[in-house]
């Protein structure tokens, strides 16, 4: 053999080497258990249930949207009256319940307003929805 061409041989041996060590898995993904895909997806979403304390409130009085969620998640209520939209933010107590208290004032009788519930904890989110009725 070409002394030349072993000495190439030689040399580049250990490079190939170095390249294939990094190129290859070091545990199949079979053997694992797990596909690479699978340790990618998104975390699950929260849980998310809101309901209203009373759907028909009369004016001037209170209406409380009761959600249930995952304990100490951040929440942010959205009421979409008629002529505005307001939000509130609350964080769930320890069994992941809380009210958000809205007091109905003027609001348009018969008008549906819907409130969007937007849950969220540790870069996990989730999100429900609930409505009620002002009357007068």
């Amino acid at each position: 053999m070409n002394k030349q061409l072993l000495r190439a041989t030689v040399a580049a041996a250990p490079a190939t080497a170095l390249i294939l060590t990094f190129a290859a898995p070091s545990v199949p993904a079979s053997a694992s258990g797990a596909s690479p895909v699978r340790a990618m997806a998104p975390a699950a979403r929260l849980k998310c249930h809101a309901s209203m304390t009373n759907s028909r409130p009369r004016d001037y009085t209170s209406t409380g949207v009761k959600v249930s969620t995952v304990p100490f998640a951040h929440i942010k209520t959205v009421a979409h009256y008629r002529t505005v939209t307001h939000p509130k933010y609350r964080t769930a107590n320890a069994h992941g319940r809380r009210t958000v208290w809205y007091y109905i004032s003027g609001a348009t009788p018969g008008y549906r307003v819907v409130v969007d519930v937007y849950v969220s904890q540790h870069r996990r989110t989730g999100s429900c929805s609930t409505s009620f009725t002002p009357r007068r």
